[in-house]
């Protein structure tokens, strides 16, 4: 049973009943999630849309939103201290059940997306020397890829506490090589090549245009500041989850800056542009010869594995903690004595795996799985946003620990404001798309409702099941009519 569940609300600095992770292994969760395949894609995917001063303007809107969503879920943390699986929670506690419910699955499938763009990346990057697996999308390559997805979960099946250890270990060795990256892109950084690249390319377009361009590329690579939130029903003290959380975002907001930023300095932007992925080993291999690419590429594959990990956990984390509310199958509420939650990792699994089918199909499935995980993130983290406006306003009545303060009100209000601008910037194609997913997810929610003999919906839940079936409709239209490629 949860605290919820018992209706009480332990102190913030009371230790969980299931007390494992400490303040330094839930802040490499979080850093463990954030730095994966997105940092090694940076170089191409902003060459391709803007210049220096448009990267320097995406990272000051992406790096102060993003801090606002790092306060927010540590304020919520300690808040509404009784809350588990952050995301989720927030939307329930702001929302009612049924957007809590696709916050829920929303965010699972954002983290099921994304784990599919780590095997791309990693077939991609092995591809370069064996043409056989070309850009991680042919039947070799997604063989190989399938048997990297169930290894892992035979991995996280032996226990939640071994796999947190191993992903503190993975964090420290990825974090390496992209420093040096960086350090050795300054030492061979060209000034002139710089300046050419400063104001864009002619196929950049306006610098607003730019900036909007770049907006879901920096979501994703921010993907897991909110780990620590989504897993702190293990952590020891309450305070560390909203402490592990800042820390985790304060450590790579300057790495991924850097790595964009400096790359500009090697090459025209257009050349960039081009490359393949992971477009960091290009780079350096243009700086330094042959063996940057050898560099880049291990550490890649030790980053994204890592990164993988991390998702996993969360993602079956989510379900997991849904099922125990009553918001999803209770199937999905099961775990071992080592605390797994195996249904639900093994959903996870499987979902991954269909997805990763699915990339054979796509002209270009590592950029648009990148975009599609951002925007199926995005309206979980708006819901959160929200909710702590809410608290801000009327902490009594959403009851939170503490009073109202202006500070965390405008701190809320930004974060908000800056996640609807996500979602504008995304465009209608992600959201319908979107809308796709996120609708035939109803019938868990309706499988949930009759386990526990209630209604189905309420009047405003009705409206909202609408509005996203008709949108999942607008989008299998405008996918048959050709409007949307995959």
């Amino acid at each position: 049973m949860t605290n919820a569940e018992a209706g009480t609300r332990p102190s913030a600095d009371a230790p969980s009943p299931a007390a494992k992770l400490t303040l330094l292994t839930l802040t490499t969760m979080v850093v463990g999630s954030m730095v994966g395949a997105g940092v090694f894609s940076l170089p191409r995917r902003f060459a391709a849309e803007t210049g220096v001063a448009g990267a320097l303007i995406s990272w000051a809107v992406a790096g102060i939103g993003m801090l606002m969503l790092a306060f927010v879920f540590q304020k919520l943390a300690v808040r509404r201290p009784d809350l588990d699986a952050g995301v989720y929670a927030y939307a329930k506690a702001g929302f009612g059940e049924y957007l809590g419910f696709f916050s829920a699955f929303g965010y699972w499938a954002s983290a099921c997306v994304g784990n599919v763009t780590y095997w791309v990346l990693i077939m991609s990057t092995v591809g370069a020397i064996a043409p056989a697996l070309g850009d991680g999308d042919t039947a070799l390559s997604i063989v190989l890829s399938s048997v990297g997805l169930w290894a892992f979960f035979f991995l996280i099946r032996r226990g939640v506490k071994e796999a947190a250890a191993i992903n503190r270990i993975v964090t420290v060795a990825k974090v390496v090589p992209i420093l040096v990256f960086v350090i050795l892109a300054l030492f061979y950084l060209d000034a002139s090549v710089f300046a050419d690249n400063f104001g864009g390319a002619d196929y950049a377009g306006s610098l607003f245009n730019q900036v909007r361009g770049t907006m879901l590329a920096t979501v994703f690579v921010f993907l897991g500041v909110e780990g620590a939130s989504v897993y702190s029903r293990h952590a020891k003290r309450r305070e560390d989850v909203g402490r592990a959380t800042v820390l985790g975002f304060l450590s790579v907001f300057a790495v991924f800056a850097s790595v964009t930023i400096v790359s500009y300095g090697i090459l025209p932007m257009a050349e960039i542009a081009e490359l393949r992925q992971p477009s960091m080993a290009g780079v350096l291999e243009a700086a330094v010869g042959t063996w940057g690419t050898v560099f880049v590429s291990v550490g890649l594959i030790i980053s994204v594995l890592g990164a993988y990990l991390a998702w996993t956990l969360m993602a079956a984390e989510v379900l997991f903690v849904a099922a125990k509310d009553d918001d999803m199958p209770r199937f999905l509420g099961r775990s071992t004595a080592a605390d797994v939650p195996v249904p639900a990792l093994l959903m996870t699994t499987a979902l991954s795996q269909l997805v990763l089918v699915v990339t054979a199909f796509s002209d270009d499935a590592f950029n648009f799985a990148l975009d599609l995980t951002s925007a199926l993130t995005l309206i979980p983290f708006l819901l959160a946003a929200a909710f702590a406006v809410k608290i801000a306003l009327r902490p009594e009545r959403e009851g939170a620990v503490g009073g109202a303060t202006r500070g965390e009100l405008v701190v809320a209000a930004l974060a908000t404001l800056y996640t609807a601008f996500l979602l504008y910037a995304a465009g209608l194609k992600f959201v319908l798309v979107s809308f796709i997913i996120y609708a035939p997810a109803t019938f868990l929610f309706i499988k949930a409702r009759r386990e526990q003999n209630r209604g189905l919906f309420s009047p405003a839940e009705a409206v909202i099941c609408a509005v996203s079936i008709a949108g999942a409709v607008m989008g299998v239209i405008a996918l048959a009519a050709g409007w949307i490629e995959l």
